[in-house]
């Protein structure tokens, strides 16, 4: 059977293939395709040079920047997998995630060093195996990023890497709390990226503006779409949203296409006519709403805005990859919608609590089995096996179908919160709420938020002896906690209002009702 290639494999033949084409850029350097393969080769083999063996665990901390784009790849031709850790979270939650899966290197950005420091003391990871890049970094401490790729063989590894090796564990919190480790293999980024790049008509000749973070798998969807067909990218690189500068840069770098949020759009759509009017958007072809539902007045404000773009909208997941695309034709038509499958993929079922299919219209739990599939949970087999039904995979969400084959999102049995296109996920919140001496009990919901999609709301039961204002308990989560996590605003109720099935657990879903309900 012919193998997908690679996403490495992918750069390395473009690299023949058109070696002097631009590939990646940020706002400080670019690379073509013959510099990408060439500084990928000599990471990978200066970090097999340091003992670093296949299989082997290496932990990535940074902003978006173009060192990403060398990580990944230089990882993967040394058959080395990829943790991306999340530049928003706390020291002690990163130290979790490099310590669950016993993570041998760490890359950290310079502007991040006070996060490993923190916890560095803490790992097993030998000295020599802190790298660091930016210039700040020490050779006391960290070996430098560019001397260590200058002191690499510029040939391609010894190293036998085949598509259905590891490529990345990309963590993913789950109901208990704990974040679980999902393993995703080459195969799985190298088939989605074609799907992607056929399904949405992607070019060799054009630029993918790279705004979400690099550490998310969305970014490594299309990273994969683009490489595949030797496209270009421009890492979008600023710390800080600024939706002015957003839009200029789509402007100014000519970008064909983006990923993005509905806080994007909507912080862009929010500028003044003059500002929007400033910026020629017209070589913008295609744009992908995703991680949230977005208004029908969204939409057409954002058909308004790009006039020239074509409007897609996907669902998916770190397990499942994109499972279905609403594409443009259908954006008005099917709204509330999240589309179909993509080309390539079997169907999809809905499944009742027994595991057989409901009818049309009715709910059930969402299975996907497509190539994109990730390969389960790291350590973790109970919560592996609890994620399929034979080849196929769900994430916990309940959905229903209509006769012409178009899925709508029901619920989330998870609880799951999406605030400004970050999972949340309740139960790791509460676990952090009650540590608080004044909470007897509590639980976390989304509620709905014009900008953000949803926004983290905490429903406090508190010891009648202690009682706490809500500002003192939103200052105290400041510290401890990532900030997307941190719950905004707090209610609190008595025991006996607290909503709960016969067996005593929360019933997330009739408290978020309750918060919709109107004001008598």
């Amino acid at each position: 059977m012919l193998a997908l290639p690679t996403i490495p494999q992918s750069v390395a033949t473009h690299a023949v293939l058109h070696p002097e084409k631009l590939a990646v850029r940020d706002s400080q350097r670019s690379l073509t395709y013959r510099l990408w393969d060439e500084r990928t080769n000599r990471l990978a083999n200066a970090l097999t040079g340091i003992g670093l063996r296949k299989g082997a665990r290496v932990a990535i901390l940074a902003y978006n920047c173009i060192e990403w784009m060398e990580i990944y790849v230089a990882l993967g031709k040394a058959g080395l997998i990829a943790v991306p850790v999340n530049f928003r979270l706390m020291a002690k939650e990163i130290r979790y995630i490099v310590e669950d899966c016993g993570a041998t290197a760490f890359i950290v950005q310079d502007e991040l060093l006070d996060r490993v420091e923190a916890i560095r003391d803490d790992l097993e990871i030998e000295r020599n195996r802190f790298v660091c890049f930016g210039g700040q970094a020490t050779e006391s401490r960290y070996q430098a990023y560019e001397s260590l790729i200058a002191a690499g063989q510029s040939g391609a590894p010894n190293v036998e890497v085949v598509p259905t090796d590891p490529w990345a564990i990309m963590y993913t919190s789950g109901t208990t709390g704990r974040p679980k480790g999902a393993i995703r293999s080459h195969a799985s980024h190298s088939s989605l990226g074609l799907v992607l790049a056929y399904d949405m008509g992607f070019l060799s000749d054009e630029t993918w503006l790279s705004v979400m973070p690099l550490c998310h798998v969305n970014s490594l969807y299309f990273m994969g779409a683009y490489a595949a067909i030797g496209g270009s990218c421009y890492v979008y690189d600023r710390q800080s949203f600024d939706p002015e500068h957003l839009l200029r840069t789509m402007a100014v770098e000519g970008a064909a296409f983006t990923s993005l949020v509905p806080t994007h759009y909507i912080e862009m759509l929010g500028l003044s006519a003059a500002a929007k009017a400033r910026y020629d958007v017209s070589r913008v072809r295609k744009l992908l709403i995703s991680s949230a539902p977005a208004r029908r007045e969204t939409k057409l404000a954002i058909m308004e805005c790009f006039r020239n773009s074509q409007l897609f909208e996907a669902y998916g997941s770190t397990e499942a990859g994109v499972v279905t695309l609403l594409r443009p034709d259908e954006q008005l038509t099917h709204l509330g919608t999240i589309g179909r499958e993509l080309t390539c993929t079997g169907r999809m079922r809905l499944l009742d609590d027994n595991g057989v299919d409901v009818p049309e219209g009715e709910p059930g739990e969402l299975f996907s089995h497509t190539p994109f599939v990730f390969d389960g949970y790291w350590n973790l087999p109970e919560k592996s096996a609890e994620a399929f039904r034979g080849p196929y995979c769900s994430v916990g969400d309940v959905a229903r179908r209509d006769e012409h084959g178009f899925y709508y999102l029901v619920d989330r049995k998870s609880n799951m919160i999406i605030s400004g296109g970050e999972n949340v996920y309740p139960s790791e919140v509460e676990a952090l709420l009650c540590q608080h001496p004044s909470v007897k009990d509590v639980a976390v919901i989304g509620i709905p938020h014009e900008k953000w999609g949803e926004s983290v709301h905490a429903v406090v039961i508190v010891h009648d002896e202690h009682p706490v204002p809500a500002d003192e308990l939103l200052e105290w989560c400041r510290t401890r906690i990532a900030g997307y996590k941190r719950p905004r605003s707090v209610s609190f109720i008595c025991e006996e209002e607290m909503p709960r099935t016969t067996t005593g657990k929360i019933v997330h879903r009739a408290l978020r009702e309750r918060m919709h309900e109107p004001a008598s």
